[in-house]
């Protein structure tokens, strides 16, 4: 089967691309859900296609979704490489988005896009070989890797009603997504992606669009992160509701978070050797963090991709 793998990036460096969003919103770089760790540029990407190539050259296009950017470095001469600006597959009213959440719901949109395919952010990395086999099943269909962690409904609205406690913009989203998988096929999924590498299926991504539409629609004019927003687990969920997947629990042997701010990260990485692999910025790293992260990612990485110039 032909495989494709879709890519976010962003260049949160870019003078022109920070003025375009203060211009829409403001600066809301001191808030969490919108700090400089979730847009700025280490050259994550170079590296992910670095490990693209040393352990899944089988990849047919490698598709890059941005807001009118491009990496300097990049060969977009390169027969494998689309680069898909957020014009192609959003609608104005939609633009300029500075929200990963909503442009996740434009990914069926790719123009030539394969039936198979693998979506990842740009800090997600390929760290053993990888083969077909290893996001689809004999029966063609995806496996969905979850975290094994489970995310109790119950657990949730204690926290809620009881404690009186917020959640996460992130947890939330993802309980958004849940509920409204609940109220359709009576299952509640008390599980989260794994952050990582996950494989979609084209037709099932159109269909859960298509099934949840009214409520998606309702959340694809939130220019950055909102409460309302609705996580892509729900393209996950939808299709194990209607067994058109596979659930697949993991660890971190398999696939390993390695948040930057935490240098212990790194030795636990090294440790666990992991199939996948996500270098975590956030709102608790530092510019120095950010620094040691990219030396790291150019030692374990060392050689130059065919997709550089």
């Amino acid at each position: 089967m032909d495989i494709d793998l879709v890519y976010l990036w962003v260049n949160g460096n870019d003078p022109k691309w920070i003025a375009k969003r203060q211009a829409c919103i403001g600066d809301l770089s001191l808030e969490d859900i919108n700090c400089k760790g979730r847009y700025v540029d280490n050259d994550e990407l170079k590296y992910s296609l670095r490990s693209l190539e040393k352990y899944a050259p089988w990849i047919r296009n490698i598709f890059i979704v941005t807001d009118n950017q491009v990496p300097r470095w990049l060969d977009t001469s390169h027969p494998k490489i689309k680069i898909v600006d957020h014009t192609e597959i959003m609608p104005s009213e939609c633009l300029p988005c500075f929200n990963s959440v909503v442009i996740e719901h434009h990914l069926h949109k790719i123009p030539g896009l394969a039936e198979h395919f693998l979506y990842a952010n740009d800090d997600m990395f390929f760290n053993q070989p990888v083969t077909p086999e290893t996001f689809f099943a004999k029966d063609s269909l995806p496996k969905f890797r979850m975290n094994w962690r489970i995310f109790k409904k119950w657990a949730l609205l204690f926290k809620t009603k009881v404690q009186g406690k917020q959640l996460t913009n992130y947890k939330q989203t993802i309980h958004n997504a849940a509920l409204l998988v609940e109220q359709k096929y009576g299952i509640y999924y008390s599980c989260k992606a794994h952050h990582n590498i996950d494989s979609y299926l084209k037709s099932s991504y159109e269909h859960t669009r298509h099934v949840f539409d009214k409520e998606i629609s309702a959340t694809l004019c939130n220019h950055i992160r909102a409460e309302n927003d609705i996580q892509r687990n729900i393209y996950s969920y939808v299709p194990l509701a209607e067994k058109r997947g596979h659930l697949c629990y993991v660890s971190q042997r398999t696939s390993f978070r390695l948040h930057i701010d935490n240098r212990k990260n790194y030795d636990k990485f090294l440790k666990y050797n992991p199939v996948f692999f996500c270098m975590n910025d956030s709102q608790f790293a530092n510019d120095d963090d950010r620094r040691y992260a990219a030396d790291f990612l150019r030692q374990y990485f060392p050689d130059k991709s065919q997709f550089e110039i």
